[in-house]
């Protein structure tokens, strides 16, 4: 079935090549779809281009049609162009010519726009909720592991004291940074692009803000030349969103899978967590963390993808949009598997206690002995060479104890001052107000 079909027949391999993966993909937005309708027919009837009984037959069989979705009952037919054209099949088939009403004052443009945004705003959702339970295991680490001290690295020569809280700690608050970008990302999706039609608004008199209101949105694309602008542009700016927290946890997959290499010693992986090698029997690699940061790597260059599929392109719609969907649909499960296991390891991780029993690590020390001498009156430069000296010579002993205050440091991790910082961005999600507006569409 094809929506704008007339007399011409497509040839079957020109129609392969133009559907592409849209049967396959549209699966993904069958949900969103059926809500967008419901709150499309409900508006139409308020202007009177359906009437209270129409209107009243075509929600009880999207809500069968929704229903069905949810079970996991819900296919695109063979020979059926996409999940728009899937919808209004089953309405027309099963209500007959009302089912044919639904598109009144709305185009496939302005249908799949709405679509991703309730789609992705969902995704985005899952996303945030993930963040944060990798955050709260890694502050919960940060916390037990404050005063265990590990070598921090410059160049990667053992440079200063570090410590497990810190190290744990930042990458604590690396993701409260990434949840401000997925906060902006939600906001920018938020908004409501139904009724912009094919780019350039109905002669209906559609009540925008009425479907803007039942679906839950901030507000709507206003200018229905941008809506359509949007299109690309929302799924670039929030893969910006998804690579800064994959940025996060491909750097800390990396540190897990150094620190766990014998050579380090510093973190123990658990063993459930590792995968063995078919010659070497005591190797227990950590190939969970290496697929993580491959994915998480893979994802940073999202933004990339969608940018040069759309980069050339001036305003109004075109078919380069659909291979937009290819990429960015499926890197959001990609994304959330990383996230959850990660929090499963980090949860589970062990520390090693004593890694300064081993003297190589001694001249972490050195410019604790530096700030000592300063501290007791001898200028800077001069304890600096001294020391310099003293290691030179070999008559280096250090002083293990270190004394740090300031904020953000070993000895003042400012936890709670990270954790205000995730709840004051998480309290700027409206979730609650969200999922009532879906409620009340689904379940009438």
């Amino acid at each position: 079935m094809k929506l704008w079909q007339k007399n011409v027949v497509p040839t079957a391999e020109i129609e392969r090549f133009t559907v592409g993966r849209d049967r396959e993909l549209d699966l993904y937005l069958a949900e969103s779809d059926v809500l967008g309708s419901m709150a499309h027919i409900t508006m139409l009837q308020s202007i009177g281009l359906l009437t209270a009984s129409e209107l009243q037959v075509l929600l009880a069989e999207l809500r069968r049609i929704l229903a069905d979705i949810r079970a996991g009952e819900f296919s695109i037919e063979e020979g059926v162009e996409d999940i728009h054209s899937e919808v209004e099949l089953l309405l027309t088939r099963r209500l007959g010519d009302v089912g044919k009403k639904i598109h009144s004052g709305r185009s496939r443009n302005d249908q799949v726009l709405v679509d991703l945004k309730l789609w992705t705003r969902r995704q985005l959702r899952e996303v945030v909720e993930l963040v944060k339970a990798l955050f709260d295991a890694l502050q919960v680490q940060s916390e037990q592991y404050k005063d265990v001290l590990m070598p921090g690295y410059t160049h990667l020569q053992v440079a200063m004291p570090s410590s497990f809280g810190l190290w744990f700690g930042a990458y604590a608050e690396s993701l409260a940074d990434d949840m401000l970008f997925l906060q902006a990302a939600y906001r920018l999706v938020n908004r409501n692009p139904l009724g912009s039609a094919a780019g350039y608004g109905s002669s209906f008199p559609l009540d925008r803000q009425m479907t803007t209101d039942l679906l839950g949105f901030d507000s709507m694309d206003y200018n229905v030349v941008y809506a359509q602008m949007g299109r690309g542009k929302m799924e670039r700016n929030v893969a910006f969103a998804l690579a800064s927290v994959a940025g996060t946890i491909a750097k800390l997959a990396f540190d897990a899978c150094l620190f766990n290499s014998q050579n380090f010693g510093f973190l123990k992986l658990p063993d459930e967590c590792t995968t063995g090698s078919s010659i070497m029997p005591h190797k227990k690699n950590p190939d969970v963390f290496e697929l993580t940061r491959a994915k998480c790597n893979k994802l940073q260059a999202l933004p990339q993808q969608v940018t040069l599929i759309m980069n050339n392109l001036p305003s109004g719609y075109f078919r380069d949009l659909q291979i937009i969907k290819e990429v960015f649909l499926p890197a959001f499960d990609e994304l959330k598997d990383c996230l959850r296991m990660t929090t499963y390891i980090i949860a589970r991780i062990r520390v090693n206690e004593h890694i300064l029993d081993d003297p190589r690590y001694d001249l972490m020390f050195s410019v604790e002995e530096v700030n000592r001498l300063a501290s007791n009156g001898m200028p800077f430069r001069d304890a600096y060479r001294k020391v310099g000296l003293d290691i030179e010579a070999g008559q280096f002993t250090p002083q293990k104890q270190v004394h740090h205050t300031h904020a953000g440091s070993i000895g003042n991790l400012c936890t709670a001052e990270i954790a205000s910082q995730m709840h004051q961005v998480l309290e700027g999600f409206p979730f609650e107000r969200v999922d009532e507006a879906e409620r009340k569409l689904a379940e009438g």
